[in-house]
This record gives C-alpha cells, sequence and structure tokens, in this order.
C-alpha cells in the first residue's frame, strides 16, 4: 500500500480504507451569517404586536390619573407613581376578593383534573352501551353559548341554595365537557400494552388510571389545569350575576367597584388588573412546554 501526497490533499491506494467523505454541513446550521432562526424575523413583530396591550397596560399602572385622563394620551409616564397600587392594596376588601378568586380556581382546576380524568378514561377504554352517542351529546353542549345556559344554571343553584355564596362559582365549574375530551384524545395516544399488562398483574381500572396513565399524561394534565385556571379566574359574567355580596366578590367582579358612574379612578384600575393578571400569566409560563406537547398528541392540531 502507498501514500502519494498531492498539495494538502493524500491520496492512498491498495487494500486500505479510502479518503474520508468531506464534512457534510448540520441540517441545523443556520445560514447566511444570521445569529437566529429566519423566521424570528416574521415572529417578532408579531410577537410585539400582541405585547402592546400589556405593555400598555403596565405603564398605565404607573400613571398619574391626569397622565392616563390626558388627550392625547400619554405614551410614556413622567415618572412611576405607585398611587393606583396603594390604593388597590390600601382596600380592605382586596385581599378577600383575592382569596375569593384563589379558592374558586383552585377547586375548579383540582375537580376538573379529577372528573375529566375519570370521564376522558371511561371514554377511551371502557366500551359501553350508547357511549358514542353520549359523547357526542356531551360535545355537543360545546357549541352551546353561555348566555343560553345561564337562567336555568341561576334557577339550579337558588333551588340548591347557594346564590350569593362562592358554591354558586364553583359547582357549575366542577367538569367541562372540554376537560374529558382532551383527556380522552391523549389517554387513546397511550399504548395498550401498559395497562394490560398491569391488569395481568392484578391492579383494577382506577389503580391503572392513577398509578399509570396519569402519570404519563402530564402534558394533557397541565393543559387543563392551565385553561381551567384562565377561564375561572378571569370569569365575570357568572359571578355579576350569582354574587350580590362584596365579600363574595371575585377579583374581576370587585375591580368593577372601582369604575363609578362619575369618576374612574384609572390608575387603581390598570393597577388591580396588573396584579389580576400575573398569575395567569405565570401559571401559563410555567405550563407552556407541557402545553404544546399536549396539543401536538392530541390531533387537536391543525
Amino acid at each position: 500500500m502507498t501514500a502519494t501526497t498531492v498539495g494538502p490533499t493524500t491520496t492512498t491506494t491498495g487494500n486500505g480504507p479510502g479518503p474520508a467523505p468531506a464534512a457534510e454541513p448540520a441540517p441545523g446550521r443556520r445560514r447566511r451569517g444570521l445569529p437566529f432562526s429566519g423566521w424570528h424575523l416574521l415572529l417578532a413583530p408579531l410577537a410585539l404586536l400582541f405585547a402592546i396591550p400589556l405593555i400598555w397596560l403596565l405603564l398605565s399602572s404607573v400613571m398619574s390619573d391626569a397622565e392616563i385622563n390626558k388627550f392625547p394620551p400619554a405614551l410614556w409616564p413622567s415618572g412611576i407613581h405607585l398611587d393606583g397600587y396603594r390604593y388597590v392594596l390600601g382596600n380592605a376588601m382586596f385581599p378577600r376578593w383575592f382569596l375569593n378568586s384563589l379558592i374558586v380556581s383552585v377547586v375548579a382546576v383540582a375537580s376538573n383534573l379529577l372528573f375529566g380524568a375519570l370521564g376522558g378514561y371511561a371514554f377511551a377504554r371502557m366500551r359501553f352501551g350508547g357511549s358514542k352517542i353520549l359523547l357526542m351529546l356531551m360535545l355537543a353542549t360545546m357549541a352551546i353559548p353561555f348566555q343560553l345556559t345561564m337562567i336555568p344554571t341561576f334557577l339550579v343553584m337558588k333551588r340548591l341554595g347557594l346564590i350569593d355564596t362562592l358554591g354558586a362559582l364553583i359547582v357549575p365549574s366542577l367538569v367541562t365537557p372540554f376537560a374529558v375530551f382532551l383527556l380522552r384524545q391523549f389517554f387513546l395516544s397511550l399504548p395498550r400494552e401498559l395497562e394490560e399488562a398491569a391488569w395481568i398483574d392484578g391492579c383494577s381500572r382506577l389503580r391503572v388510571l392513577f398509578t399509570i396513565v396519569l402519570p404519563l399524561s402530564r402534558p394533557a394534565l397541565s393543559t387543563v389545569a392551565v385553561l381551567t385556571f384562565l377561564t375561572t379566574w378571569n370569569d365575570l359574567t357568572w359571578p355579576l350575576i350569582a354574587i350580590n355580596h362584596d365579600t363574595q366578590y371575585t377579583l374581576q367582579l370587585g375591580l368593577t367597584t372601582f369604575q363609578g358612574q362619575h369618576h374612574t379612578k384609572w390608575s387603581a384600575v390598570m393597577a388591580g388588573n396588573v396584579i389580576t393578571v400575573l398569575p395567569v400569566l405565570l401559571a401559563f409560563l410555567g405550563a407552556q412546554k407541557s402545553f404544546i406537547r399536549s396539543i401536538t398528541s392530541t390531533g387537536l392540531k391543525g
């Protein structure tokens, strides 16, 4: 075997290995010298566009009432004014409203995870008479607007004696068709072999659900939790109908008391909305990756 060197390259003859192939560029290598993906050029302006209301809300919360009511409106505060935050946090009822919203939202999230998992697993794995019809009827209720059901719901809550209590806000939100449907779709994507192996070992259906299926369903559970929390926390229409006494107000309902017929303290309204939006943003950012994995694995995309 001989080797001949010509310039910077080496040619090997004989039975030995040939020249090493030229290294191909990595498929994920960025081209044209951009330090980021080209999609960012499109997505960054869109993200900024959607963030403008939040940025304006934050800036307005540190403005004075005179700056907010000024025409044309001021685009930047002359200084950091915390009068709105002092007014909101100094309101004796604000901590109670925050606690009421937290109680209603947490109970709604927990109940939707429990009952949604039970219902979704039953529709995904159990076959019983009329299961498909029952599933279609349940999904059909998602197309009915709340405005058509709020009067019957109010009458039911009145019969139960729950009007003007937090129970009137909790009971209608104990389980939603969307939670059952989303978890059902995710359960269908899981392999049956894991459950069959557990059945052979003597596990009951409930034990299989809670020890095998649910630990594998964290993305779907996170999605249900975030969406339920978002819907319940931001709800204003139903609390406005079912709650009369200010001690039972939620945050959204309590913030309406800062707006009067002749005078509105806009700095307090903006500061209250910043405090109200903050838990929702933290919850969504904390479960963002799980949310995306759930949507891509349940067949809801596209």
